[in-house]
C-alpha cells in the first residue's frame, strides 16, 4: 500500500462514512499530471477535428467517421471539466475555474451552472424526498401506480432507451443549458455563466460557417457533439440506474451511504477507462468528490473492497437500460416486466 494508506477499520461497506479520512491522501491534485491529461487529452481532439474537416475534400462519411472518433476526446474534456467543477484537477482553484470554463465552451455546458447543480446532485444522491436535481427522473413502484394513465405513459415515454440516450442528450445539451436550468432566479452569475457561454459557442460556430460552410457543420461538428452527448447520458445513467442501487427516505438516508451504496463501479476496458476518465469509479468519487480522476486508479490499487464493491461490467451494463421503477420493498430497481409479479400494497397488508 502506498503510504498513509493503511487501513482503517472503520472503513468498510457497512460504515462508508469511515472511507472519508482513509481517502483524504489522495485528494492532492498532481501538476505535472494536470498538465499531461489535459495535453494528452486536447491536442488530440484538435488534431482529429483538423482532420475530419480536411477530409470533407475526400468524402464527407470519412469526415462523419472522424468526427464520430473525437466524440471519445469530448467525452473525456468533459471529465476534466467535472473535476475542475469539484476543485480538483488542479491545485489552483482559479486554473480549475479558467479551464473549465473554458472546456464548457466545448461541451456546451455552462460551468458555474452545472458546477452548482452537480455539487446538488451529490448533496441529494438516492434521497428519495429530495430527487429532481442533477439525476434521471425515477418513480417508485408505488408512485407510479399511483398516476393516471396518462402520467404513465409519459413516465414510460421519458425512460424508453431511445428518449433517454438519443432525445434527451439532444435536450439538456443543445437546447436546455443555454439557459441557467434550475437556477432561473439564484442570481445574476448562473445567467453569467448560461449567456456567456451561449455566446462563445455562437461564436465557434460563426467562425466555423464562414471558413467551412455547412458541411463542417453538419459532417463533423455535430455529429461528434451529439455522441458525445449520448455517451455522457449513458455514462450518468449507469452510475446510479442499476439494480443494486440505493435509494431512501430523508430520514434514513445518508450522504456516505448513498455514495458507497448507491452509486456504481463501471469496470470498463481499459481503453474505455482512459476515454471516461476514470468516471466509472463512482462510488469512490461520490465518498471524496476531491480526487483527481487520474489518481482514482490508486484506490482501487490500494484499497480492494473498493475494488470489489458495486462492480458492474460494460455485459452488465447493458441490462440497466430496462430498470425504471425503484422497488422500496425489494430494495432494488426494476424493470415495467417485473411490475405486474410485485404485490400491491394493499394485498400485503396483515389481517
Amino acid at each position: 500500500m502506498s503510504q498513509g494508506t493503511e487501513p482503517d477499520p472503520a472503513a468498510s461497506p457497512d460504515n462508508a462514512g469511515g472511507w472519508t479520512r482513509q481517502l483524504a491522501p489522495y485528494r492532492s491534485p498532481i501538476p505535472w499530471r494536470a498538465r499531461f491529461e489535459l495535453a494528452v487529452t486536447a491536442i488530440p481532439f484538435a488534431a482529429l477535428f483538423a482532420l475530419a474537416w480536411a477530409a470533407l475534400s475526400v468524402s464527407p462519411w470519412l469526415s462523419v467517421a472522424l468526427s464520430l472518433a473525437n466524440a471519445a476526446f469530448v467525452v473525456r474534456l468533459f471529465m476534466i471539466q467535472h473535476d475542475c467543477g469539484h476543485g480538483a484537477f488542479f491545485r489552483d482553484r482559479q486554473w480549475n475555474d479558467r479551464i473549465g470554463r473554458t472546456i464548457g465552451a466545448l461541451t456546451l455546458t455552462p460551468y458555474a451552472v452545472w458546477r452548482r447543480n452537480h455539487t446538488m446532485h451529490h448533496a441529494t444522491t438516492g434521497n428519495l424526498d429530495r430527487r429532481g436535481t442533477g439525476d434521471i427522473p425515477t418513480l417508485t413502484v408505488a408512485e407510479y401506480r399511483a398516476r393516471p394513465l396518462v402520467g404513465r405513459i409519459c413516465y414510460r415515454l421519458v425512460r424508453h432507451p431511445a428518449i433517454l440516450f438519443g432525445i434527451a442528450p439532444f435536450y439538456s445539451f443543445f437546447l436546455q443549458n443555454r439557459v441557467p436550468a434550475g437556477l432561473m432566479r439564484s442570481g445574476w452569475r448562473y445567467w453569467a455563466s448560461a449567456l456567456g457561454t451561449d455566446a462563445t459557442i455562437f461564436a465557434i460556430l460563426a467562425t466555423l460557417y464562414l471558413f467551412g460552410g455547412v458541411p463542417v457543420l453538419l459532417f463533423v461538428y455535430l455529429p461528434m457533439m451529439l455522441l458525445a452527448a449520448s455517451t455522457g447520458m449513458w455514462l450518468f445513467y449507469v452510475q446510479h440506474q442499476f439494480e443494486e442501487t440505493s435509494w431512501e427516505s430523508e430520514a434514513d438516508w445518508s450522504v456516505q451511504d448513498a455514495a458507497f451504496h448507491g452509486s456504481s463501479h463501471y469496470d470498463l476496458p481499459p481503453v474505455l477507462r482512459w476515454i471516461t476518465a476514470n468516471i466509472g469509479v463512482h462510488h469512490v468519487h461520490h465518498l471524496a468528490s476531491r480526487i483527481p480522476f487520474y489518481r482514482l486508479s490508486e484506490v482501487l490499487r490500494d484499497h480492494d473492497v473498493l475494488a470489489g464493491a458495486q462492480r458492474l461490467t460494460l455485459r452488465e451494463s447493458l441490462r440497466c437500460a430496462s430498470l425504471t421503477l425503484w422497488d422500496e420493498d425489494g430494495g432494488r430497481l426494476v424493470s415495467f416486466a417485473e411490475l405486474p409479479r410485485l404485490a400491491a400494497p394493499a394485498a400485503r397488508i396483515e389481517p
